[in-house]
């Protein structure tokens, strides 16, 4: 078993556009599937992340505001996952309420060990 990262990408518009009513219901959808992932052992960790935030460039000389790529491709959080392999991380984001926006999508890697070889 290894660990994976979720970026979770996409989809703010269409979120952004809901009724408070709407985007509570769809929160509710991400506490059922993480709930779903926590009860089979394969949830580790994940939250979402803050629009606002800065990018560092050149050690430090650089330093702007986000948002830090083209609205389609903003990262709104994470989630880390146990997984026999990369296919099988891969499955387990199928369910993921992402998904329900159109232009959302979950970029799946592995984390790996910092351990020299």
């Amino acid at each position: 078993m290894s660990n994976f990262l979720y970026l979770f990408r996409g989809g703010d518009k269409a979120y952004q556009a809901l009724s408070q009513e709407e985007k509570q219901a769809h929160m509710q959808e991400w506490f059922v599937w993480m709930d779903g992932l926590r009860g089979k052992g394969l949830l580790v960790d994940g939250l979402p992340l803050s629009e606002d935030g800065k990018v560092i460039r050149d050690r430090g000389e650089i330093i702007t505001n986000g948002p830090f790529a083209e609205g389609a491709e903003m990262v709104g959080g994470y989630l880390i996952v146990t997984a026999d392999s990369l296919d099988h991380a891969a499955e387990i984001s199928k369910g993921c309420p992402i998904f329900d926006y159109s232009g959302a999508f979950v970029e799946v890697r592995e984390i790996l060990s910092m351990e020299q070889h």
